[in-house]
């Protein structure tokens, strides 16, 4: 071999192994054999087209063509909303039409709203959203991301339900499971459903830990325990970037950055009066853990919490408002060179679900929306999350308040992000095999599957369950669940728990309802179960044996229902033939509880909001699972 031979080959091995973060002399990434031009066709297009050329030198040749306008542009990850039958979404009086986003604003990268019902027309709406990307002068295709939307959550402020995609239980379900090959399984199910439709970022995973049970987003989280929830993370975001960055990753935003889980007094900051994050165990370096373990597995880009630290050494400013957590914890400290995007709604005051939202501008209330927009350019931040203010950034830089190199810094991250994702040379999905793929019946089974496995049972009174070998003549009352789910089963349903052989309770987890169309939406307040309500259950428990399912989106403080019930079984997600398919006996609980149940709110309100299993006197710990009974013990 001449020496030439092996120097270009040690070349190309070193060039392969060159990071993105480090913007190597070229990143190399695999191109689809069938988006590649001819030569001749290549030599003839601009450089930042053409596909045999390296990403770096490509992303340098677009930056340098673009307008302060359209570099503007690429700052801002707005909501996008589909129109009737697959159509451009012609806005309304609380927002801007998807042309003008598109064609005037100059957007790139939209978070899509609502529920993918239709796998095909899902794809072709993606498709006529690139269409649209590619008449804009430079054509730079559109980055679409997605809230969670393989679970049961239903919360345009957190995730969609499963809609057409293989439905999963939430990620507390995987965390009870403690299974990180399953989650890598999942998440590469879900890329695959992602990509089928053209979704290519997603929000998630959220790895705050949950110190503070009254927390309204807990069902989103891995639990309570640091360490578990950095080894599933890992697992979670590998799945959905693959081995490699490339054409067929789905680029993660891990949040909420510095951990959201100690929000003081379990309020939510999406709220004025949950704006606080309050460390009175002087515990954030437990809640870094899971951030520290995303970056070693790759992390691709980081999203900060509304919220504003209390009692620290950092400023109380909104964390994406925040420069000593944006560069100096989480870029210098922590080593992350990716995109940090801020979470939704900084800037500017709006509406959701017909609510009005005051901006989350939590310690910087008093600024001007300019004002606000410089801070977070200050901090650190690349993307400005669920904005469309574009105008505000070429105001800024127009009057010198920025210099268009700070702008240039985030837009180079941003626009790498789309050519190692592959969106340049083929941004375009096949709408016939996306209806083969998403909801097939091999993903549709493993979800299943694993809302059934993820159940915990937490009691099992005289071995009650599994309730297998029923007489034709047993009777159920049941709460929570649809009579024809038993009646499909040749089960009879009495309307009357004295009139039943057992009953069986679907309850969710206690919460105080709270007002307005997107507050509503979030379940906190107490744990405890009012009065009134202990006293309707206790009269059921006292009439007939009782199983009850408690759908445990967040801890829950009811110990009168683990010493009155039959049997308890905690659910983190999970259909009505799921819960009857444990309760029969077809499948058998394995979940473990991610989290401490705490025994009352008093406990709750002693302990310390960033320190983890500090209840005193928990009804059950972290960990506690029973399995059923070895039915068969005497054949081995």
């Amino acid at each position: 071999m001449s020496s030439h031979r092996r120097t270009h080959r040690a070349l190309l091995s070193l060039l392969a192994f060159s990071s993105w973060l480090q913007g190597g002399i070229c990143s190399m990434i695999h191109v689809p054999s069938n988006s590649l031009r001819s030569r001749a066709e290549n030599d003839t297009l601009p450089a930042y087209k053409n596909p045999s050329l390296c990403i770096d030198d490509r992303v340098e040749d677009l930056l340098g063509r673009m307008t302060l306008e359209e570099k503007a542009g690429q700052m801002f990850h707005a909501m996008l909303f589909p129109g009737p039958n697959g159509t451009l979404d012609e806005g309304d009086d609380t927002r801007n039409s998807t042309d003008y986003m598109m064609g005037t604003q100059l957007l790139t990268h939209f978070n899509l709203v609502g529920e993918v019902t239709d796998a095909r027309q899902s794809a072709a709406f993606y498709n006529l959203i690139q269409r649209r990307a590619a008449e804009t002068r430079l054509g730079i295709p559109v980055t679409l991301s997605s809230d969670p939307r393989h679970a049961f959550t239903e919360n345009v402020g957190t995730g969609f339900n499963a809609g057409r995609f293989s439905q999963w239980p939430e990620t507390l379900g995987f965390a009870a499971l403690r299974d990180a090959d399953l989650v890598k399984k999942f998440a590469e199910i879900a890329r695959e459903e992602y990509l089928a439709v053209g979704l290519r970022a997603a929000l998630h995973p959220q790895v705050d830990i949950s110190t503070e049970p009254r927390w309204a987003r807990i069902s989103g989280t891995f639990g309570e325990n640091a360490e578990l929830t950095a080894e599933l993370l890992t697992a979670y975001i590998k799945g959905f970037q693959g081995d490699k960055i490339g054409s067929s990753s789905v680029t993660t935003v891990t949040k909420h950055f510095p951990g959201g889980g100690p929000m003081e007094n379990g309020e939510d900051s999406h709220f004025v009066y949950g704006k606080n994050e309050t460390y009175p165990g002087n515990n954030m370096e437990y809640h870094l853990i899971p951030f520290k373990a995303a970056i070693a597995a790759g992390a691709r880009q980081i999203l900060p919490y509304y919220s504003r630290p209390i009692g620290t050494q950092y400023d109380p400013v909104g964390f994406s408002f925040n420069k000593g957590i944006v560069t100096d914890l989480l870029r210098d400290e922590l080593g992350f060179q990716g995109i940090v995007v801020t979470d939704w709604g900084l800037i500017t005051d709006g509406y959701i679900n017909g609510q009005y939202m005051p901006a989350r501008a939590w310690g910087v209330e008093t600024l001007s929306e300019l004002e606000r927009a410089t801070h977070i350019l200050d901090a650190g931040c690349d993307q400005f999350g669920g904005e469309t203010r574009p105008e505000l950034i070429i105001q800024l830089v127009k009057e010198g308040t920025v210099k268009e190199e700070r702008l240039d810094v985030s837009v180079r991250r941003l626009l790498r992000e789309k050519f190692v994702l592959g969106l340049f040379d083929n941004p375009f999905v096949d709408p016939e095999a996306a209806t083969r793929i998403v909801g097939n019946d091999y993903f549709m089974r493993l979800g299943n599957e694993t809302q059934r496995r993820a159940y915990t049972l937490l009691t099992n009174n005289q071995t009650t369950l599994p309730l297998r070998n029923l007489g034709a003549d047993t009777k159920f009352y049941i709460e929570g669940l649809n009579a024809t789910a038993l009646q499909s089963r040749n089960l009879t349903v009495v309307t009357k728990p004295e009139d039943a052989d057992y009953a069986l309770l679907r309850l969710q987890a206690p919460y105080e309802p709270r007002p307005g169309g997107f507050e509503s939406g979030f379940h906190a307040g107490s744990l405890e179960f009012s009065a009134e309500e202990r006293e309707r259950q206790a009269a059921i428990y006292a009439a007939v044996p009782t199983i009850v399912d408690m759908k445990l989106d967040r801890p829950a403080a009811v110990p009168e229902v683990a010493e009155s019930a039959v049997a308890m079984l905690a659910s983190f997600g999970a259909s009505p033939d799921a819960f009857l398919d444990v309760v029969l006996g077809v499948y058998e609980p394995e979940g473990k509880l991610p989290y401490d149940l705490p025994r009352s709110m008093e406990a709750v309100e002693a302990s310390m909001e960033d320190v983890p299993f500090d209840t005193k006197d928990p009804v059950f710990r972290f960990g506690h699972g029973l399995r059923y009974a070895d039915q068969c013990t005497s054949e081995k």
